[in-house]
């Protein structure tokens, strides 16, 4: 038996497999197709949303590359949804379900069919965890491929350009037709959302960890880059396949490590630690939240890109894109460059003839004067989050805050108040029964910290959750609360006017309640019923772990 047919091999050789076969032909399979490996290139296709919407033509791409490596490209789909578009409605309740969605019909699709390598096609937030997810799973030769980002709207504006301008309307600052008129240029074509928000950030995560081609992570999604990336697919796929090289060989703990320091140099999304954690655990990587704080005390922002920054994706790309970061960080000895990649080659190797940043350039800082010396994704504790939250504070809004509790059970009961400006300065915005299991689904709240900055008060008010936060987010923000309030944790006991305090220098999160006071509150707490009675929802908050650790579902 080949080595490079070690998995379709049983599926289409011998007479007693003719029935296989035989379905197979009909699938347009030849004779020579049966001894050539089988590539299975799982597409994220759908109209959908924006950031999908140009997959297929990748796809083609893709599997033509492979089939001209004598290899036999076998196309499917999996699913995906758009947070961009569910943000701020019940809907959203289904966007980290649909990671596990994803990651489980990749796993039973291959597994099922037996391929003997996986190429993942993703475009937005959750369908590129949920890849990595299923490669990691299934452990045979494997590239993800991301789809691109989209191009800057008119006037430099984006999707949160649209999301701040709500907040902006509500508050008399611009007309509703100013409001349209953004909305209408905003958005030019395909490709995921144009900042570091959490879709490139987790392509860049990605490629740092060395799971896509070198380069890939900051192409825009309609580019003749993009295109040449899928057309090299095939040759890569062709050698990970005859070097046996698995996502167990690449996803090291080390190649965990270089995607946190990157990530943070980026400025990227809070979703990353979520994120990183769970792929982690796929194969069997023993990364833990508390690697992020470690990690981060010598790791600098370097980026000046959106949310908290000024420049896009796209921008990014035109001086460089990731790479030439990469290889400072590299030369810093902030990197580890023995790790492998899907191009058979280290990350140093990888990065050896990478050409500097033009020194013209203003989005990347220099490490000896960076936008932060120590990362923006902070690990708090305390008594508020005894098992850790998650802060992105760039410092532009401040390192800590002490104020007065303004306690809701929705996001919707959020935005209503926000919108209505019954938030003042100096509150703390509390939003709960929204983790995991509470929500279920754990939403962004994405268009309450719009609302928030629309309004100018992102450096007024401090807002904190069990939910967690769109990487399009930015203010004193801290999600992921675990315990979550529907677990029993303590943030289900706050009450409006309690003080709580956000240290993101010590790293502590803690509510001024003394013990007695917690223990009198927690004798009368019950925990609300579970919206769902059956289907998705219901089975993902019965399974689903702490934010904690990844919010995994196995």
């Amino acid at each position: 038996m080949s080595k490079k047919r070690k998995f379709s091999s049983p599926l289409v050789d011998g007479p007693e497999q003719a029935p296989s076969r035989s379905m197979l032909r009909a699938a347009g399979f030849s004779d020579e197709d049966f001894n050539r490996p089988q590539v299975g290139v799982a597409s994220t296709w759908s109209m959908v949303t924006p950031c999908n919407m140009h997959i297929n033509d990748l796809a083609t791409l893709v599997c033509n590359s492979i089939d001209e490596e004598d290899l036999k490209s076998v196309l499917f789909n999996t699913i995906t949804i758009s947070d961009g578009i569910s943000m701020g409605t019940l809907g959203m309740r289904y966007s980290l379900v649909s990671r596990e969605v994803i990651a489980d019909s990749i796993e039973t699709v291959v597994g099922c069919q037996s391929f003997d390598g996986v190429v993942a096609i993703g475009g937005c937030d959750k369908n590129m965890p949920g890849c990595l997810m299923g490669l990691g799973r299934l452990n045979r030769p494997s590239i993800f491929v991301y789809g691109g980002s989209i191009r800057p709207g008119a006037n430099h504006t984006d999707l949160i350009t649209v999301m701040e301008g709500v907040g902006s309307y509500t508050s008399k600052k611009i007309s509703e037709d100013e409001l349209i008129a953004i909305e209408k240029t905003a958005l030019p074509g395909p490709g995921s959302c144009g900042g570091m928000y959490t879709a490139n950030t987790m392509a860049s995560a990605i490629e740092a960890l060395g799971m896509s081609l070198p380069g890939s992570s900051s192409q825009d999604a309609v580019s003749e880059a993009k295109k040449i990336d899928c057309k090299k697919i095939g040759t890569a796929m062709n050698y990970l396949l005859e070097k046996d090289i698995k996502p167990s060989d690449i996803m090291t703990k080390a190649a965990f490590e270089n995607s946190i320091r990157v990530i943070i140099a980026l400025g990227g999304s809070t979703n990353a630690v979520l994120h990183l954690l769970a792929m982690a655990h796929t194969v069997n990587v023993p990364l833990a939240i508390d690697d992020f704080e470690k990690l981060g005390k010598d790791s600098p922002v370097l980026a000046d890109l959106r949310p908290s920054g000024h420049y896009l994706m796209s921008e990014l790309n035109e001086i460089g894109g990731v790479q030439p970061l990469m290889k400072m960080l590299l030369e810093e000895g902030l990197l580890n460059g023995e790790c492998m990649t899907v191009t058979g080659k280290t990350l140093e190797e990888n990065l050896d003839k990478v050409k500097p940043y033009p020194k013209s350039q203003k989005i990347i800082s220099s490490i000896s004067s960076p936008i932060k010396e120590d990362s923006h994704l902070r690990i708090l504790k305390g008594n508020l989050a005894e098992d850790g939250a998650v802060a992105k504070i760039t410092g532009k809004e401040g390192t800590s805050f002490t104020g007065t509790a303004k306690v809701f059970n929705s996001e919707e009961e959020t935005l209503e108040a926000i919108y209505n400006s019954k938030i003042n300065p100096g509150d703390v915005i509390v939003v709960r029964y929204e983790g995991p299991v509470g929500g279920p689904g754990m939403r962004e709240m994405l268009k309450p910290t719009s609302a928030i900055m629309g309004k100018g008060m992102g450096d007024k008010v401090a807002f904190i959750t069990d939910g967690r936060f769109s990487g399009g987010s930015h203010g004193f923000v801290v999600g992921h609360i675990t315990p979550e309030a529907a677990e029993g944790g303590l943030i289900g006991l706050i009450e409006d006017g309690d003080q709580i305090t956000i240290d993101a220098i010590e790293g502590k999160i803690d509510a001024n309640l003394s013990q007695e006071e917690i223990q009198k509150r927690r004798k009368s707490w019950c925990n609300p019923k579970p919206y769902n009675k059956k289907g998705v929802l219901s089975k993902y908050a019965k399974v689903v772990s702490s934010a904690s650790l990844g919010a995994i579902t196995d």
